[in-house]
């Protein structure tokens, strides 16, 4: 029976994969610690502490089976959240219990933590971008050549095709992904600084070897997968990092949001829709309806990172000297749920992408609609050449399309623009020769070709270079 009566965050309960719930959970977290713990111990054992192999063997052997009831108990004692969890693990290796957490402040475990959770999850927001990107392509490939009516101020422009207004969204895609992959590239652990950044702990424990100071970052980092470690620091790593992390979650947000707004547009023009379940009900009192939902919600979650990314600039931006608490609270929120609500767009935007139905037959009656207006400046060209004056089809042309759009707009009518050009004898021009100019293909200039080289040279060589993560979502490293 579920519990009723407690509020349970929808961006947990609702939307997200259960990988990424995981990388937020407190197992994880708590595992992590203990990984640390043993990093921290192995490298002071290693520059030269008094620490044995028996005790790292004990500490890696309680590394999974962590004691939360102890903890939670302890916790009560002393309200404080690591010390609970260094003595938790001390009951279960009695022989190491004096040197867990040696020399270290709460960030030692805290903060290396939250930098390695938002790695991993950046990882798996790359996973699914990657193949989001992959579905997109392998659209916009398939409607390359087909022509549809295109659209400036949501006002009718000139054609274009299906498959290179699909390359619009592609392209915000690969920036988001240029920019998540460098800030991959450059993420670092907080590794041991101390209370206040300086080392001074362990510069203590190590008599005044600033060599052996240098090489604890050094080690640690490595034995946790980093290169290396920030190399200056407060107590805390920079709030900046987490401003940065979810920067480049709000950009995912805002092109992931702008197709939604596309979708939702071509859905109500009938052109385009997102994928419909068979038994899906689209609205409680008017059966027939098809909402666009996935691509609403899309753009809902989409607002709420957009706004989320707020949160860690003030607080990069408020914190004091070395460090201040007025970060944490606001931090537990906007950082795992900046994270879980992206995860949760990706997720939709994959489902989407991968059912798009496409409707050819009303996209070409909308375009064959308004391509009349359009086809005016090369029945104009061939007017002329044909040795007419072109001021003055240029003005009858005119005429004749404020009467024809009057007819559509004010009586609901058909466009007849070819036939009061057909009529006109200043053009000499049959109907059949008006009709033969208007061939869509004609008027989408280089949509498909620009489509092609921008799939071959743009899109392909990113999907080469992350082959590995195709048709993987959810794949991680904990």
């Amino acid at each position: 029976m579920p519990n009723t009566q407690n509020y349970t965050s929808p961006l947990s309960e609702r939307y997200p994969s259960k990988e990424m719930k995981y990388l937020f959970s407190p197992e994880m977290k708590f595992r992590t610690w203990r990984k640390l713990w043993i990093a921290l111990a192995e490298t002071e054992k290693d520059l030269g502490l008094d620490i044995s192999q028996e005790q790292i063997d004990e500490l890696k052997a309680n590394a999974e089976n962590i004691n939360y009831d102890v903890a939670k108990e302890r916790e009560a004692v002393v309200r404080h959240d690591v010390m609970s969890h260094v003595y938790a693990y001390g009951v279960q290796c009695p022989k190491s219990k004096g040197i867990i957490h040696l020399g270290a402040t709460s960030c030692y475990v805290g903060d290396n933590t939250d930098l390695i959770i938002m790695t991993e999850g950046l990882k798996l927001i790359r996973s699914k971008l990657i193949n989001v990107i992959a579905q997109l392509a392998d659209f916009a490939d398939k409607y390359k050549t087909l022509p549809t009516l295109g659209f400036t101020h949501f006002q009718p422009a000139q054609p274009t095709t299906v498959g290179k207004r699909a390359t619009l969204w592609l392209q915000d895609l690969l920036m988001d992904l240029d920019d998540l992959q460098h800030l991959l590239d450059t993420m670092k652990l907080l590794g041991s600084k101390g209370t206040t950044g300086t080392q001074a702990s362990f510069l203590e424990l190590f008599d005044g070897d600033r060599e052996k100071v240098k090489q604890l970052d050094q080690k640690i980092a490595e034995k946790m997968g980093y290169s290396g470690c920030y190399a200056v620091s407060g107590q805390t790593y920079s709030r900046k990092v987490d401003s940065r992390v979810l920067n480049v979650l709000s950009g995912i947000a805002q092109s992931a949001h702008k197709f939604s707004n596309d979708i939702r547009l071509l859905q109500h023009l009938k052109e385009v829709e997102e994928p419909f379940e068979k038994n899906q009900i689209g609205s409680s009192a008017m059966a027939y309806k098809r909402n666009p939902m996935r691509s609403e919600r899309i753009a809902a979650l989409a607002n709420y990172v957009m706004s989320d990314a707020m949160n860690p600039a003030l607080t990069a931006a408020t914190q004091w000297f070395e460090r201040t608490l007025d970060d944490s609270a606001n931090k537990r929120l906007s950082m795992s749920e900046g994270f879980l609500a992206v995860d949760g767009i990706l997720e939709l935007y994959l489902n989407v992408a991968s059912g798009l139905v496409v409707y050819p037959k009303v996209i070409e009656s909308r375009l064959m609609s308004e391509l009349p207006f359009m086809s005016t400046e090369n029945i104009l060209m061939d007017a002329v050449k044909a040795g007419g004056d072109r001021q003055e089809l240029h003005e009858r042309i005119r005429t004749h399309s404020m009467a024809a759009g009057k007819r559509v707009k004010e009586e609901g009518l058909e466009n007849d623009l070819l036939d009061r050009i057909a009529a006109d004898p200043a053009f000499n021009m049959t109907k059949e020769q008006l009709l033969s100019l208007m061939k869509p293909e004609n008027f989408v200039g280089c949509a498909p070709a620009q489509t092609e080289e921008f799939l071959r040279q743009e899109v392909a060589p990113v999907l080469e270079q992350n082959k590995e993560l195709l048709g993987i979502t959810a794949e991680i490293n904990v």
